[in-house]
């Protein structure tokens, strides 16, 4: 069976709420006391204005509905300049028009916000400096910003539409997704910082690339290394050479001396004895500043040679405990932790837990992340700004690569090593 129109219903609604009015009053005309000429005019105009009223219903009814219709329709194309007139809160049709008119003034406002986003994220991509690149799923690039086109070195016109092989970016969509990569390209080459992710656009999936140039930052870093090591190995020979050279000169001045006592037959034994004296000094001197000048040359050179860690299942109950086992200068107490095996050198973390005044090792396990603890009770630190500054120390005799070569064991083992003072207790952490 055929569904009636909406506006069908509406007029058949419309006539039959009429009808019975209408039929009664043609009747009572027809069957009174009335001429026929009078019967048929008021039939007449009682059917007019059955007809019209029913007609007027649909016709208002389907207005007001075309009217809401255009109003979503015009939403729907996001156009939202357009707005119900004469909405009225005092009945049910205004406050549906009332309702249409907010909802268009909020989209406004949310495509609105989202036009300024999406201008403001243009921009940032384009001026970033970075190369960007999104690929569909059939690696296609669909987004370059400038960075990009400069490293392809052409315009996005040229680069849209190619795929990532034929771009040379293949080996950006594979492997893992966050790493360090040597690649070459028309606008340079060198070493790059690789970033992937991915997202969905239109209900499918797309690849988003990001690639940073490492190689400015690292020959900046590689400066700065360069100056910091000139400035520590040029203090360091200053203070040998500077005390050697004027020891030096020292006793040539009194070698000079007792050559001119000696042609002027005036030399006394006791002044050969003070001349040698000196000569005897001098030297000592010298060697102590050349043995210490030595013993720097060792540490950097320990420091340098640092060889990458041989990683073997270790348990880790066993290594503290040897560890604490060597130490005969204090009393170390271990404190257990939870069982766990570790993959580490055999060696390495031994130089890590042997640092001196230790009272108390303890290990815990925080999200499958070992935290080892070495906890003493000496005086503390009373300054933390140099603990990790290459050759510098406050011990006598002391190299200062102690704490750094710690802290690039831990390092290389994929940790993290931190020196502190206890919170409320004498001793480091």
């Amino acid at each position: 069976m055929k569904r009636l129109r909406y506006e069908r219903r509406i007029q058949l609604l419309g006539l039959a709420a009429g009808f019975p009015g209408s039929l009664i009053a043609i009747l009572l005309l027809w069957f009174g006391d009335y001429s026929s000429q009078t019967a048929w005019t008021f039939t007449i105009l009682i059917v007019i204005f059955w007809l019209g009223f029913a007609f007027s219903l649909r016709q208002r009814v389907v207005f007001s509905l075309q009217t809401l219709s255009n109003l979503l329709a015009a939403m729907r194309e996001e156009d939202f300049s357009i707005r119900a007139r004469g909405a009225r809160s005092d009945d049910a049709l205004g406050e549906v028009m009332l309702e249409v008119n907010a909802l268009s003034e909020t989209l406004r406002e949310q495509r609105l916000g989202a036009l300024e986003a999406t201008a403001l994220l243009r921009t940032v991509i384009e001026e970033i400096d970075v190369a960007i690149f999104t690929f569909n799923s059939s690696r296609t690039l669909k987004l370059v910003n400038r960075a990009g086109e400069r490293l392809l070195a052409r315009p996005s016109e040229r680069l849209i539409g190619f795929t990532a092989g034929e771009l040379g970016l293949a080996a950006c969509l594979e492997g893992e997704p966050a790493r360090t990569v040597e690649l070459a390209f028309p606008g340079g080459g060198g070493r790059w910082g690789l970033r992937r992710g991915c997202f969905r656009q239109d209900g499918l999936p797309h690849d988003l690339i990001v690639l940073s140039d490492l190689s400015r930052a690292l020959r900046e870093e590689e400066r700065q290394a360069w100056q910091r090591l000139i400035r520590v190995l040029g203090h360091e020979l200053n203070n040998s050479l500077a005390p050697i050279q004027s020891v030096a000169q020292s006793l040539e001045s009194s070698l000079q001396r007792l050559e001119r006592a000696q042609s002027e037959a005036a030399f006394s034994a006791k002044s050969t004895d003070s001349v040698l004296d000196d000569l005897r000094q001098g030297l000592a001197i010298i060697r102590s500043r050349t043995e210490a000048l030595g013993r720097f040359m060792a540490a950097y050179a320990r420091l340098a040679r640092l060889p990458p860690p041989t990683l073997a299942p270790i348990d880790l109950h066993e290594l503290v405990h040897r560890v604490a086992g060597l130490e005969k200068r204090v009393r170390v107490q271990v404190l257990e932790g939870p069982p766990v095996m570790i993959s580490a050198d055999r060696d390495q973390p031994e130089a890590v837990l042997e640092c001196g005044e230790e009272v108390l090792i303890k290990w815990s396990l925080e999200q499958s992340r070992l935290q080892l603890s070495i906890i003493d009770d000496g005086p503390g630190l009373s300054n933390t700004t140099n603990l990790f500054v290459p050759f510098f120390t406050t011990k006598p005799g002391g190299s200062g690569i102690g704490l750094l070569l710690c802290r690039q064991i831990a390092e290389a083992h994929g940790g993290s090593l931190t020196l502190e003072n206890r919170q409320g207790h004498r001793g480091c952490e």
